[in-house]
């Protein structure tokens, strides 16, 4: 692998209840290289998500260290996060939404810049026609486009995605898992993405990173060395699907008190 982008290392979490201590993460390590795309998979509960806000930021490790992001006001790769919720302000336009990303960044943007970036990724995400439209005008497709455009206005080296298009049906959802893959293309942006979905993994992933059952440690890293376009009816497509699916498959989660993802 090339040189890597993001370093993480020995990542451990416990969540602590009034009555017990449910253990999410024991020592998970894996890099990601420039321009890649890893999507980390396991069964539910086993702390995928949990992990990702933690290399976003969102939660704080136990022990462990990451190494590639940097924090709001420092030097090196910045990282920007996707939700299953799209999270638009239903008052703003698609537009002033996309804006509001970079208002909120650490970033000191001229306007022209601010216009210039929003003109552009408006372009890349195929909405310029519905610039002044409002969220409830738009499909959930088209939200959840916004929702990246607006993670793509800091210009982040990695796209941290948590499973973003779960709540989509199955058309909508390869329209944006084909988007997600040409935004890669043009913009060189690394991605990591939690998703349930195996197909949807081997369709756009490099390597996927299989967590075990809680505490979620790294049991097996999948490559996927098919070239894109990706057929799902391709033999090879098939077989590396099945694999995935049956590493993730294992016994029950034990569940503890505390629910966390």
């Amino acid at each position: 692998m090339a040189e890597p982008v993001l370093s993480i290392s020995g990542i451990e979490k416990t969540f602590h209840g009034e009555s017990e201590s449910c253990p999410a993460l024991s020592g998970v390590s894996f890099d990601i290289a420039a321009e890649e795309i890893v999507c980390i998979m396991g069964p539910s509960g086993c702390g995928k998500s949990t992990l990702l806000r933690i290399i976003g930021g969102l939660e704080h490790a136990d022990t462990g260290s990451i190494h590639g992001i940097s924090g709001p006001t420092g030097e090196g790769a910045s990282a920007a996060m996707i939700f299953q919720d799209h999270a638009l302000f239903p008052w703003l336009s698609v537009e002033e939404n996309i804006i509001y990303g970079l208002r909120l960044s650490a970033q000191k943007v001229p306007d022209i810049e601010v216009q210039r970036r929003v003109d552009a990724l408006l372009s890349l995400i195929h909405l310029t026609s519905f610039a002044r439209s409002l969220p409830h005008e738009l499909s959930g497709g088209m939200k959840q486009r916004v929702s990246v455009a607006r993670a793509l206005a800091i210009r982040p080296s990695i796209l941290l995605m948590d499973e973003p298009f779960s709540a989509l049906d199955i058309f909508a959802r390869g329209e944006l898992e084909d988007e997600i893959l040409r935004i890669r293309q043009e913009l060189k942006t690394t991605i990591l993405m939690v998703t349930h979905n195996p197909e949807e993994a081997v369709y756009i992933a490099d390597r996927i990173i299989i967590l075990s059952e809680r505490p979620g440690v790294v049991a097996g890293i999948v490559t996927v060395p098919l070239p894109h376009p990706r057929s799902p009816a391709d033999p090879d497509f098939i077989r590396i699907r099945e694999e995935v699916a049956g590493r993730v498959k294992g016994k029950n989660v034990v569940r503890c008190g505390i629910q966390h993802e």
